[in-house]
């Protein structure tokens, strides 16, 4: 016994010398003063390779040898926003849930299994403008996942039983959303800016979720998943003769068809009035806040400046919005803007959770810095500097994994960028002006017709809003349908 404690003693005086040696003592914090930045990060943009498969897809490859990893991705252009049938929003989602439910050589165990084994997980996901299938395994894997992937998303068989099983889930994490203060406000806050005519409007209810049928995924599937509009890319220890060869092999099957969505989307509702859309949350301890307008394009030529400005105004921690709301007033954890950039006009919001008995105030201070970010309080060289340091400097964590990477890549060919944008993004962002600041906020964030749709409890907040003066009230309910002004609801 006393030999094993002196062993012990040794082996733990050994361990303390070494990590002397390795990591010395440190100078005590001196937490008045500010850490200095670190260094800049250094932008290594990487190079790929594009061609073009006989039956119609794109094939992106970029080599990164420094682990035994690849991404592969597939994307697709376009979403449920262009493919989805009238009356049946979800079947997009409904499909690519289904993927991996089974095909015509494994049931959906033994997909499952199959990826365990490979130590890969294939994601699926499609939004309104476009969808991707795809995995990151290891060197060694990467045609067996590969061969997965393709059966599942050419042979699934989307089984009847799988389909009520997944209609089930998706009836109760609707009815749990229409409890959520954050889903009411967004969908809500949609509805209101787009109108139920246009698919930025719209999302899946109960009733279409019930309205879909096998026949309907079916008939997505065929439709949807077409090599005209697919973008496939490689990206990680492979070489781009490599990487054909093994897409070709296992996409083999993968007949020529489809071609890219052309995108025209409806006009929208003439603009209204600003007004505050209030819907009714008995009981709620916050208020959530959406306020805002249809926005510009992705391939707006005011983007960049649109980013610095956002950047100042919500985009980062200590913007104007989060530094008067949350750490001067406390009457948020955190409030933000965007604008959420798509093929037709993407939404400027702003908003966050508000503590209930501050909506009022908060609404106020919302209304101060969308003044102040229009020209009432100029915006100064300092903010400006900051703004295009966080934007440039947080471009190359884009690059830090072969995800990124793909993700990176692919995002120019879907929104038809060129190929040098990442290396000209800094000349861009350094190029915006206090002038093109004024300019693009005077014209993107009308304040004559915001829209402002706070979710919380009526009998709490309603006479404080109405004091406010900021703008008329409307009643609507969580659907966003007129509601009756009747008295409101009792804490």
């Amino acid at each position: 016994m006393k030999s094993q404690r002196k062993v012990l003693a040794l082996a733990a005086a050994i361990v303390i010398s070494i990590a002397n040696i390795v990591a010395p003592a440190q100078q005590p914090l001196d937490r008045t003063k500010v850490p200095t930045p670190g260094k800049t990060p250094v932008l290594r943009v990487p190079t790929w390779t594009k061609t073009q498969l006989a039956n119609g897809a794109t094939l992106i490859v970029s080599e990164r040898h420094s682990l035994p990893l690849v991404s592969f991705g597939i994307t697709f252009v376009g979403g449920g926003n262009q493919f989805e049938p009238a009356g049946k929003r979800g079947v997009a989602t409904f499909t690519q849930s289904m993927l991996s439910e089974g095909t015509t050589t494994k049931t959906g165990d033994q997909l499952s299994d199959a990826m365990q084994l490979l130590g890969v997980g294939i994601g699926t996901g499609i939004s309104g403008e476009e969808g991707t299938t795809s995995f990151v395994s290891s060197t060694k894997n990467f045609d067996a996942a590969l061969a997965i992937l393709a059966d599942m998303m050419l042979n699934s068989t989307f089984p009847a039983e799988a389909l009520e099983r997944l209609r089930a889930r998706t009836l109760v994490g609707l009815a749990q959303a229409k409890d959520q203060p954050n889903a009411i406000g967004a969908n809500v806050f949609a509805k209101i800016l787009y109108g139920e005519a246009h698919p930025y409007g719209q999302r899946m209810t109960e009733a279409s979720a019930k309205a879909i049928t096998r026949d309907d995924v079916i008939a997505f599937h065929k439709a949807y998943f077409q090599p005209g509009r697919a973008i496939i890319t490689v990206v990680g220890d492979i070489t781009p003769s490599n990487a054909k060869a093994s897409v070709e092999k296992a996409l083999a099957a993968w007949a020529k068809g489809g071609s890219k969505p052309s995108f025209d989307y409806p006009k929208l509702p003439e603009l209204q009035p600003a007004k505050i859309y209030l819907v009714d949350k008995p009981g709620a301890a916050q208020s959530v806040f959406n306020i805002g307008l249809p926005g510009p394009p992705r391939n707006t030529p005011d983007y960049f400046a649109l980013q610095v400005l956002n950047t100042i105004l919500g985009g980062m921690f200590q913007s104007r919005l989060n530094a008067n709301i949350r750490e001067q007033k406390g009457y948020s954890y955190g409030v933000n803007s965007n604008f959420s950039y798509g093929k037709g006009p993407g939404a400027f919001r702003t908003g966050g959770a508000i503590v209930s008995n501050k909506t009022d105030l908060a609404l106020i201070e919302f209304m101060k810095e969308l003044k102040g970010i229009v020209g009432d309080i100029p915006i100064t060289d300092e903010e400006i500097k900051t703004a295009k340091e966080s934007l440039i400097q947080r471009l190359p964590q884009r690059f830090a994994s072969v995800n990124g990477i793909s993700d990176a890549i692919t995002s120019l060919t879907v929104q038809g960028l060129p190929d040098d944008y990442y290396q000209t993004y800094a000349k861009n962002v350094s190029a915006v002006t206090k002038d093109d600041l004024l300019r693009v906020a005077k014209r993107y964030i009308d304040l004559n017709h915001l829209y402002i749709v706070i979710v919380g409890n009526r009998a709490e907040i309603e006479a404080g809003l109405k004091a406010t003066n900021i703008a008329p009230i409307t009643y609507v309910d969580i659907d966003g349908n007129p509601a009756a002004p009747a008295a409101p609801s009792s804490q």
